[in-house]
């Protein structure tokens, strides 16, 4: 296989100018002509859970109350004297009209008064995703509608709910999301000037890895045309995994250069030279992380199934400028890569980490048990982990229209808020014509203690109705849903009644057959821990209540019951494809390494450097820290880069151990591989850590910004554990205590029955 990659250094070096004006045009070509990722993201979580899920399950039994792939935008509008009056219904009512003809606005609702009677609501169902630009636009559409409407003095309306908290999260964070993105690249090129001691080296490792990143976008959108899902978090990952990755393929190459250059070698045959030596490592590398992603197509949770094809484009997008970009701009280059760091010719030497490895390798009993001691302790806290809520309902910023909706909001519609849990009930028998369930279904759901504060059919909006008086509404007036905001002149019904019955609209539907209750949890917040442990009482209490009243069919729907199903699935997915990932992560470096006992250990390694790192984050984040737990996607991040990008650092380390083995008795061959490559698997690790911490450090003090720290701890933990102590220090100890059984079935040539690896590699390269 060396041959092959000789081959591709040798077409990389004379062609250098064309490969890097090809890269450059392919990119530039794919932004300008190619859709670009942030329009094809799929946001809503519910079409990412299988339909058997009981909240999907949930929501499809309240279609008939609720339009399905709709997403509500709430308008909120308070008076200026006190009650909301006849005019001010009459402004609304107007507002909403107008508001229909906003382009992907499907349906206005009026929600009726307050039970205060101080304000108004208005339902806006649209089409638009509630993220992204499009969710801006409307955003923008129905305030100019708000702004340019006739309304009584004192009249004030304002947009609310999660799209238009969403929009004005993006505005408020956008300025701090290209901060830390900003922050990441300055982080990851001073390590590099650091590691280097040279002004381009850093430069010229990155920008192959940036330009994938720009390319690799534009191409997964593309690809989307012709059936490949992709979400909002191929986004966030697609940036940190191609950059690590790409890092880690960069810092492999530059490297071995130097080290070519500085054992005499020209530099167009120094850069042949080093990808001859480490174009197999950086090609299995990315094999491993492409297996690792192409595994999640196992997946039941699409959020994780949708990962796989549009992350191994990245990657292998990635592996491909690695191979060809990289060394052509080297070639390019020549010396003044490494300028002003002397890379004249002198006896290599084996620095920090040959001294480490030197004492290891004649203790690597006691290196072996005291490290697997460590790690199996801190594996043990993983066990205590469980998964928790998002710490909050996201907020609008301070000062925000958002803001001051939401306000409005919390004062005049308590009970409903904007974010309430839905008791769904399906009978075969119509409440209009059988309305006694009603009468039993509400002193049954508040028996559980499950809920606090509900709305239903007899309370729509806070104003009590007696089944008899709703069955007597829905004869006089007909359905809720088609009654004007003002009662008509002729009716005879209270202005109370007639405002309650025309809310029912949204708890009974038009039949009668579906009947839906708005509760609070006795948990608390729904997007919180303590609701998402709560969900399997809350259904078990919604399922006696409907058998005892005699629905024929019930759910639960909203965000805690989504939150559960979202986190078991995940869990078993996690479970299911772990097992999966490795085995055939396991048949790549048995085939790089010509070994089929060197995998066992190195797969076994990454897992306990996995649950050692997860163990770190319970034990700071919940045991000292205090919280109820850590969020359900912390493991499945941890899979991806610990056990995917954690091969890249073994396939290095062993197959330098190896090359060197050929020559060199095996203590010698690992003090020499430890030595020349410890200081690129702690670099790359501390490039990638350094990543994640700026995420941690970034995460702000919002309700969630405490689990975004623990997943940047988290990580950035993880990947300096495995690139300090578990490639540099575990497994050279492992090796050193196999002997010659790391090979096994095949076996290395004696020390000086092989002519030096350097032989193969041609003498000249033209160009």
């Amino acid at each position: 296989m060396n041959n092959v990659f000789a081959a591709l250094g040798r077409f990389a070096v004379k062609w250098r100018w064309p490969v890097v004006v090809v890269w450059l045009l392919a990119t530039g070509a794919a932004v300008h002509y190619l859709p670009s990722l942030s329009s094809v993201v799929q946001e809503q979580n519910a079409s990412f859970l299988p339909s058997n899920a009981p909240s999907n399950q949930a929501a499809a039994l309240a279609a008939p109350l609720q339009k399905q792939g709709l997403t509500p935008v709430l308008v909120v509008a308070t008076s200026g004297s006190g009650a909301f009056t006849t005019a001010d219904q009459q402004a609304l009512a107007s507002m909403g009209q107008r508001m229909r003809t906003v382009p992907t606005v499907a349906a206005v609702r009026d929600a009726g008064l307050s039970p205060d009677g101080q304000a108004g609501e208005l339902v806006v169902q649209t089409t638009t995703h509630p993220f992204g630009t499009a969710a801006q636009a409307l955003v923008n559409r129905l305030n100019q509608v708000i702004s340019q409407s006739a309304a009584p003095a004192g009249f004030s309306a304002h947009l609310t709910g999660g799209l238009v908290v969403n929009v004005a999260n993006e505005q408020s964070s956008g300025h701090q999301a290209n901060q830390t993105q900003g922050l990441s690249i300055v982080f990851i090129l001073v390590l590099l000037l650091i590691v280097f001691r040279s002004l381009l080296a850093p430069l010229v490792t990155l920008l192959p890895a940036a330009l994938v990143v720009t390319l690799s976008g534009p191409v997964i959108a593309e690809s989307s045309r012709h059936g490949v899902a992709v979400s909002s978090i191929t986004q966030i990952l697609l940036v940190v995994l191609v950059l690590g990755a790409g890092t880690d393929y960069g810092l492999f190459l530059v490297f071995r250069v130097r080290e070519e250059l500085r054992r005499g070698l020209a530099p167009r045959e120094a850069i042949v030279a080093g990808l001859t030596r480490v174009g197999e490592s950086i090609t299995f590398s990315a094999g491993t992380v492409i297996v690792a992603l192409l595994s999640l197509l196992l997946a039941s949770f699409g959020i994780y199934h949708d990962l796989g094809i549009p992350l191994a484009i990245g990657i292998g997008l990635m592996l491909l400028a690695g191979l060809t970009l990289l060394p052509a701009l080297l070639a390019i280059l020549g010396r003044a890569v490494f300028w002003p760091s002397s890379t004249a010719p002198r006896a290599e030497r084996d620095g920090l980490w040959g001294r480490v490895s030197a004492r290891l390798v004649h203790r690597p009993v006691v290196t072996l048990v005291v490290g697997v001691v460590a790690f199996g302790a801190l594996a043990l806290f993983s066990t205590g982990n469980k998964a928790s809520g998002f710490g909050g309902a996201a907020s609008a910023p301070a000062g925000s229209a958002a803001a001051a909706g939401q306000a409005v909001l919390d004062a005049h519609f308590p009970a409903a808020g904007a974010n309430p849990t839905n008791l769904v009930f399906r009978f075969t028998q119509s409440v209009w014509t059988n309305p006694a369930p009603l009468a039993q279904l509400g002193p049954a759901l508040r028996h559980s203690a499950q809920f606090t504060g509900m709305l239903g059919p007899l309370n729509p909006n806070g104003t009590a109705l007696t089944p008899a008086t709703l069955v007597s509404l829905h004869e006089r007036l007909g359905p809720a849903g088609a009654l004007p905001p003002i009662p008509p002149a002729a009716t005879t019904v209270p202005v109370g009644e007639y405002e309650a019955y025309r809310a029912t609209s949204q708890l009974i539907s038009a039949d009668g057959h579906t009947v839906m209750y708005l509760a609070n949890l006795t948990a608390g917040d729904p997007g919180g821990t303590a609701a998402l442990d709560a969900v399997p009482a809350i259904r078990a209490a919604v399922t006696t209540a409907a058998h005892d009243v005699g629905a024929s069919a019930s759910g639960v729907a909203g965000e805690a019951p989504g939150l559960y199903d979202v986190s078991s699935i995940s869990s078993h997915d996690l479970v299911r494809i772990v097992p999966i990932a490795a085995l055939l992560i396991g048949i790549l470096l048995a085939l790089v390494l010509r070994s089929l006992v060197a995998p066992l250990y190195l797969i076994v390694s990454v897992v306990l450097s996995y649950l050692a790192a997860l163990g770190l984050t319970v034990l700071v984040f919940m045991d000292i820290g205090g919280q109820d737990g850590l969020s359900f996607i912390l493991p499945f991040l941890m899979f991806i880069f610990l056990l995917a990008l954690g091969e890249d650092y073994n396939i290095l380390v062993m197959t330098r151990i190896r090359e060197e083995a050929h020559h060199l008795p095996l203590p010698q061959a690992i003090v020499r591989a430890v030595g020349r490559t410890g200081t690129t698997v702690t670099s790359a690790g501390l490039v990638l850590a350094g990543t994640f911490a700026v995420l941690a450090v970034a995460a702000g003090s919002g309700p969630q910004a405490s689990q975004f720290q623990a997943i940047g701890v988290g990580l950035g933990a993880g990947v300096l554990m495995d690139t300090f102590l578990v490639r540099t220090v575990l497994v050279p100890a492992t090796v050193a205590l196999l002997g010659r059984w790391n090979w096994w079935p095949s076996k290395l040539a004696p020390p000086d029955d092989e002519p030096e690896a350097e032989a193969s590699v041609p003498a000249e390269v033209s160009g």
